[in-house]
C-alpha cells in the first residue's frame, strides 16, 4: 500500500478531497424536494440501493446512532416517503421500506442531477471526459470503503 501522506501524493489527496467536497456540495443543491435534509435523502438513497432494512441496519449504513435513525425514519414516514412493516423473521422489529412517492422523488432527483452533471461535462475535452469515465468506478470503490 502506498504512503499517501507525504510529497506529491499528499498534495493529490488534498486536491481530491477538496474537489469531491465542492462537487458534492454543488450536487446537493440540485435537490428536487428542498424540505428534505441531506441525511433524509441519503437514507432514501440507501433504501433504494440496498432495499428494505431495519432502523438499526440503516443507522450502521448511514454511520449515525440508532436513536437518530429512529427520528429520521419517523420524519420520513410522516412525509409519506417510507413505511414501517413487520420484520419477516423477528416480529419485535420493524423493516423500513420506501414508498412509491419516494421512488418517484428519487428518480426525479437522479434525473436532475445527471442532467446537471452532463451539462458540466460538456465543458470538458474528450480526453478529460475519458479520464472522468475511467475514474468513476475507482471513486465509487473509495466511497464503498
Amino acid at each position: 500500500m502506498p504512503d499517501l501522506s507525504a510529497g506529491d501524493d499528499a498534495v493529490a489527496v488534498s486536491a481530491l478531497r477538496s474537489a469531491v467536497m465542492r462537487l458534492s456540495r454543488r450536487l446537493r443543491h440540485q435537490r428536487v424536494d428542498e424540505s428534505l435534509t441531506p441525511t433524509e435523502m441519503s437514507v432514501l438513497g440507501t433504501l433504494a440501493r440496498c432495499g428494505s432494512a431495519t432502523p438499526g441496519e440503516l443507522a450502521r449504513k448511514e454511520h449515525v446512532q440508532p436513536p437518530s435513525m429512529t427520528r429520521i425514519v419517523a420524519l420520513l414516514e410522516t412525509k409519506g416517503l417510507v413505511r414501517m412493516e413487520p420484520h419477516p423473521e423477528d416480529r419485535r422489529q420493524k423493516v423500513v421500506t420506501r414508498t412509491e412517492r419516494a421512488e418517484s422523488m428519487l428518480e426525479e432527483s437522479r434525473r436532475r442531477r445527471n442532467a446537471w452533471l452532463a451539462e458540466l461535462a460538456e465543458g470538458l475535452t474528450e480526453e478529460e471526459w475519458a479520464t472522468v469515465r475511467a475514474a468513476a468506478p475507482i471513486l465509487d470503490k473509495l466511497a464503498q470503503m
